[in-house]
């Protein structure tokens, strides 16, 4: 437990109050593992100890059910003091007013000038104002099977084409895929990041509002990412696939490409040898760019707490050098600190696909519209039931491109309303 936050931080919060006597704060996550869980745990053991009396109680939920098990707490009025906060709720919770500002605290924070500008920017999301506080990054780049590559006799793709042809060869050889398709809980970020590419255009609306989702270039994108499926070149069980499969995918060979954030360094670098596989950034479409996801998470204090300060000192604690570099190395988010960069642990080799993708100016990375209320549920519910049946031959891209279209178009429409 020591070994994660220094002696001269627990004097740092032990100066800032001590805590009143058998208080509970409650803390919610919502993007769950043993791992995660575990160094959670240690992190807030170092919170407990230097607040005297004060209690955390962690209640996990699992990811594939965190939105609706979340969303009946809040409408039972089940409140935790600090919620683990996805990039993709954070509007539907700030704009009915159940998260408090954290700009007060920030303002007092000796390590806010250590945070990035794009920590900052992206925790100000709704009405510039810091409901949330981001604890990492979770860029998209490509992680490529060396081995199954040379099988193939392919080299890494740097292209949609040239990916497309690559999965081809790969799923020629016996018992092989190209591409480890998630087309279950958390799939939304492929169909976006194919469509933007094709497309050369991370708009996704125009100015009155209507979407680009059924564009020429956006609709040819989310067809593209259909024939995938369609024509074989992903498992074919992965159209119910989340997180863990696809993960699991890669690192059995099922299938040589995955796309995915760093977190999937933590089960991949366990199986696999850093001569077995290699990240590289997206391929480019045809104007020469991609368009990789970039999304994020972070802490939120509840409105309705009883003890915010104590809850700010909770996400202080998660949120300084030592919690958060440790958090990040465990989860493999890219950290928000401007000091991590110093971190020998994000020099490795696996790291690079992420570092030059951030470098290179024709890979522009995109962030999902969460900042409508209605994204949640076009992310975790909508887009997974349609994608599937537009995988499954039930609907065709059109139908599916017109129907994502027509939502997101109300969606920001309303927006520009209020």
């Amino acid at each position: 437990m020591k070994n994660l936050i220094s002696a001269s931080t627990l004097a740092l919060l032990a100066a800032s109050g001590a805590a009143s006597a058998d208080t509970t704060l409650r803390l919610v996550e919502v993007i769950t593992s043993p791992a995660r869980t575990e160094t959670l745990r240690q992190i807030v053991a170092t919170f407990e100890e230097a607040n005297p009396g004060t209690t955390v109680e962690i209640i996990s939920l699992p990811w594939g059910e965190a939105f609706q098990k979340f969303a009946t707490m809040v409408s039972a009025g089940d409140l935790p003091d600090v919620v683990e906060m996805p990039d993709t709720w954070l509007s539907l919770y700030a704009n009915n007013g159940l998260l408090e500002s954290l700009e007060p605290y920030l303002a007092d924070w000796d390590t806010t000038a250590d945070l990035t500008d794009r920590a900052l920017e992206l925790g100000r999301d709704v009405d510039d104002t810091a409901y949330m506080l981001p604890y990492g990054f979770y860029l998209r780049a490509l992680f490529y099977n060396k081995d199954l590559l040379a099988e193939a006799g392919v080299e890494p793709p740097t292209t949609l084409a040239e990916f497309r042809s690559a999965s081809e060869a790969i799923s020629d050889l016996p018992g092989k895929s190209g591409y480890c398709m998630r087309g279950g809980p958390g799939g939304l970020n492929g169909w976006m990041m194919a469509a933007a590419t094709m497309a050369g255009d991370n708009r996704y609306f125009t100015e009155d509002g209507t979407s680009t989702m059924d564009s020429e270039g956006w609709a040819k994108g989310i067809e593209w990412y259909v024939n995938l499926y369609k024509d074989g070149l992903a498992p074919r069980d992965s159209v119910n696939w989340g997180f863990n499969e696809i993960v699991a995918g890669f690192y059995s060979g099922t299938c040589a490409f995955l796309d995915q954030d760093p977190d999937a360094l933590i089960a991949i670098a366990e199986r696999m040898t850093e001569d077995q596989y290699g990240v590289i950034p997206m391929p480019k479409g045809p104007d020469g760019k991609s368009f990789p996801t970039i999304g994020y998470a972070g802490w939120s204090m509840m409105a309705a707490s009883e003890h915010k300060d104590l809850a700010w000192n909770l996400i202080a604690t998660l949120e300084g050098p030592e919690g958060n570099i440790a958090w990040n190395k465990t989860i493999g988010a890219l950290p928000v600190l401007k000091s991590a960069e110093e971190d020998e642990f994000y020099a490795a080799p696996a790291f690079e696909g992420w570092f030059d993708a951030l470098a290179d100016e024709d890979v522009v990375p995109t962030t999902m519209p969460t900042y409508l209320e209605e994204f949640a549920y076009f992310k975790d519910s909508l887009s997974i039931a349609s994608g599937q049946r537009a995988l499954l031959g039930e609907i065709t891209p059109q139908e599916l491109a017109s129907e994502w279209a027509a939502y997101l178009t109300k969606a920001q429409q309303n927006f520009l309303a209020d």
